[in-house]
């Protein structure tokens, strides 16, 4: 899919200011939508939007196809009465420069239990339609998730591979007998996937009304701990006990040197081709609901992805196995015509990548980051890039880009600080600007880079088990001043949905 001339940011919502913990997609979602427009930019980028396990990382979640519960916002349950004042009287101190996951999760499961008591008391007749609706319109994967949740909270958050035989195999006794005894249980978590749904699609209709588009993340692979591995054993590479026997990683690579373990179990493509691709076809068009455009994570992998045997400790053991490929993409375009998708190529490419990638004319990466550390023939330099591209100064799983700077060999900062002729002090606005100024059609940067900050707010460090996730910008940095910096930037590189006489004084 090819793009206009075109602009955005990137910051996930529990990046966003709020009293609880956490960003949400309450009020505070919607004045960064009119932020967003009011620099003249149309895109608003986001990670996985999925129910966040281990880690708390939105690339390993509970569902493919689920909400974030932890992103509904109690203001706005406040105002359809699912929560009153006493409700939230008992809200901890919590800080507003990062995300203590633990303290959060803990509170918004609490408010959450709440809302759905008092939606079982009070019965608002729209509301109970409305629920009963979404019930029966989502139940394809909605009864699966509810019940894995439910059978996960009852063994305290254990991964299904140590439930019991019953219940880990799906026995259809077990089941129904969990179900009998969970009822309750089990219906309070569709019950935050409705309010997750319905909070998130109205936010989405405002930003699409505002000329804002959402891009959004699909990990290629699934949690091994999800109600996707759980509910469809026979879509991965599971022994008989269903064990995976395979898992997936990257090898060695500039992110890491023995390479990248994800542990994520791997699908068996002929499976999924036997049936047309059938649940990836529902995967993609349920994303699409969520997303304008989805950035397709580690998009090699659809070409050829790395296979590391299970209960290997790191990824550098590994062989490199043939991806769906073309069969695949060409079973997503005829049943949703054009590809609204961003084909995240990074890390060590090979040719029949780009291959896959341009026969379906789909946009590459290129991130300003990686662009020093060669020559001027590095790919990665604006100079280089090609029209039909997303250019980044940076990406959540990079550093900053005052961060990578200050930490990067002075052979690097030098052929920087000649490339973009400047001496180095405003260096995250310096990379935006070679950037904006490129041929690329699409161009975005994390609002840390905007902000100018360090490494201090960088989102995810890979590798790192724990730590990440967490930074969060507080109500005073998104103010008039970074709204004029951004909306000079997008008119000056013919960027902007702004006239000049539109722009703000």
């Amino acid at each position: 899919m090819k793009y206009n001339r075109s602009a955005g940011i990137l910051l996930h919502p529990t990046s966003l200011p709020g009293p609880d913990g956490i960003g949400d997609i309450g009020p505070e979602a919607y004045r960064w939508v009119n932020f967003i427009k009011s620099t003249g930019a149309t895109l608003w980028q986001v990670l996985p939007l999925g129910p966040t396990g281990y880690g708390d990382s939105p690339y390993q979640c509970f569902s493919a196809f689920a909400g974030n519960p932890y992103l509904v916002n109690p203001s706005l349950l406040m105002d359809e009465d699912l929560l009153n004042g006493a409700d939230l009287a008992d809200r901890p101190k919590f800080a507003d420069s990062y995300v203590d996951f633990g303290s959060v999760i803990n509170w918004k499961v609490t408010i959450l239990q709440r809302a759905y008591h008092n939606f079982i008391q009070l019965k608002p007749a729209k509301l109970v339609i409305e629920y009963e609706t979404f019930k029966h319109e989502e139940a394809e994967w909605l009864d699966d998730f509810a019940l894995f949740m439910a059978i996960k909270e009852s063994y305290g958050g254990a991964s299904w591979e140590k439930w019991s035989d019953g219940l880990r195999k799906r026995y259809p006794e077990s089941l129904a007998e969990f179900q009998v005894k969970h009822a309750d249980q089990i219906d309070s978590h569709k019950f935050r996937q409705f309010l997750f749904f319905r909070q998130w699609l109205t936010l989405k209709k405002y930003a699409n009304e505002n000329g804002v588009t959402i891009i959004g993340d699909i990990p290629i692979f699934v949690s091994q701990d999800s109600s996707d591995a759980w509910a469809n054993p026979e879509l991965f590479f599971f022994d008989k006990d269903l064990k995976p026997t395979v898992v997936a990683g990257v090898p060695p690579d500039y992110f890491s040197k023995t390479g990248q373990l994800w542990g994520n179990p791997l699908y068996n493509w002929k499976i999924h081709k036997k049936t047309g691709y059938a649940w990836w076809l529902k995967r993609i068009k349920a994303t699409l609901r969520f997303f304008d455009i989805i950035r397709l994570d580690h998009f090699r992998g659809f070409a050829g992805y790395w296979e590391v045997p299970a209960g290997n400790l790191t990824a550098e053991i590994g062989r490199w196995v043939p991806g769906p490929g073309v069969p695949f993409f060409q079973a997503i375009k005829d049943e949703l015509g054009d590809l609204p998708i961003i084909a995240e190529d990074l890390g060590e490419i090979t040719p029949d990548v780009f291959e896959l990638r341009d026969k379906f004319e789909l946009p590459g990466m290129k991130i300003c980051q990686f662009a020093f550390g060669g020559d001027p023939e590095e790919p990665f330099l604006p100079h280089n890039y090609p029209v039909n591209c997303v250019a980044y100064s940076g990406t959540h799983d990079n550093d900053t880009a005052l961060g990578w700077y200050k930490t990067a060999p002075e052979k690097e900062r030098d052929f920087c600080r000649r490339y973009l002729g400047r001496d180095g002090k405003n260096i995250s606005w310096d990379i935006i600007r070679v950037v904006w100024s490129s041929v690329a059609s699409t161009v975005l940067a994390p609002l840390q880079d905007f902000l100018s900050l360090g490494g201090e707010a960088r989102m995810n460090f890979p590798g790192h088990a724990s730590g990440n996730w967490s930074w969060r910008v507080t109500t005073d940095k998104i103010n008039t001043e970074l709204m004029q910096k951004i909306q000079e930037i997008n008119y000056l590189y013919n960027r902007s949905t702004l006239k000049y006489e539109e722009k703000a004084d």
